[in-house]
């Protein structure tokens, strides 16, 4: 439904920040897009949305083609909704009004009934009627959100949309939120940061890098086969070492304890170790290169110990 066909992109002359995109997303897909802060993510998503004007390229929704502020008075596509890091709410109305502000005013039985599932989704029915400035930055997020679905767009567009949430919501609001997308066969592109974003609800993940799209490709392909340090860097800690005359990139999982020191010859030294909850992350000198992985219990510093790799290269 979506196309992106070789699109660029630059706020100043000589200094592009999107070179030569190409991406497509069907009816219900969910995309996401990873990369290092300023790699023009955030861009992107503005891009598309049509806030912004291409140096080069074209975007279609299905047959229709996205402009940008050159072509329309007010900018944005019809059928997208567009979630931005600044939210831009109404502050001195509550909760509630915030979202049936996009609902329509001559249905309001079936108006309250939209507000109160989309308050559910977003886990704050017990804040209807509160004041929006008197939020917290999460929670003013959540409504940002909810406001943005109230009319069921076709695409939601979501700017790192669980960056201002707590630990203890965000992993329940994201189940919620991408399974209703998913029930409403909402298609979605979030920009973020965050591995869980990608790793558990994206059906297809893009990494940005220079500028340049790097990767296109479902998430277990991009995880489970890095094709460089600065991809695996962005779901983990990541070892690049040497290991028979080939460079290998490791997880701190492909590493562990070997039991049977028989088979292995390389000695390594603990350096550190790091408690990390339900496990510890200890760190070592293998053959003269520092290496990160997993353990369930603290080593000693200085403790000698023999590794084993389980990765397949």
């Amino acid at each position: 439904m979506l196309r992106v066909n070789n699109i660029s992109f630059n706020y100043k002359i000589n200094k592009p920040v999107l070179k030569g995109f190409n991406l497509s997303i069907t009816a219900g897909e969910h995309l996401c897009v990873m990369g290092e802060s300023g790699c023009g993510k955030s861009t992107l998503l503005k891009v598309i949305y049509g806030l912004v004007d291409l140096n080069k390229g074209e975007i279609f929704w299905k047959d229709e083609r996205v402009f940008g502020p050159k072509k329309h008075l007010v900018p944005g596509f019809e059928s997208f909704k567009y979630v931005a890091q600044d939210f831009d709410l109404m502050p001195y109305i509550s909760v509630s009004e915030n979202i049936q502000k996009f609902l329509s005013r001559f249905h309001p039985e079936e108006s309250k009934k939209r507000t109160e599932e989309l308050l559910e989704v977003i886990q704050m029915t017990a804040f209807a009627n509160t004041m929006v400035k008197n939020l917290s930055g999460g929670q003013k997020q959540r409504v940002a959100i909810a406001r943005a679905l109230a009319k069921e767009p076709q695409l939601l567009l979501l700017d790192e949309p669980f960056g201002q949430i707590d630990n203890f919501k965000k992993n329940s609001l994201r189940r919620n939120l991408f399974s209703y997308l998913k029930e409403k066969n909402i298609a979605c592109i979030v920009a973020t940061h965050d591995k869980d974003d990608a790793l558990s609800f994206a059906d297809k993940l893009i990494i940005i890098k220079d500028n340049k799209i790097i990767e296109n490709e479902s998430p277990i392909e991009i995880y489970n086969n890095p094709k460089e340090k600065y991809i695996a860097a962005l779901f983990d800690d990541v070892n690049e070492i040497i290991i028979n005359n080939k460079k290998v990139l490791l997880y701190p999982h492909q590493i562990k304890v070997a039991e049977n020191i028989e088979k292995y010859t390389t000695l390594s030294k603990v350096l550190n170790s790091y408690y990390k909850g339900s496990y510890w992350l200890i760190e070592a000198d293998f053959n003269g290169q520092i290496v990160f992985f997993n353990h369930s219990s603290a080593i000693k510093k200085s403790a000698e110990i023999y590794l084993e790799i389980r990765a397949n290269f």
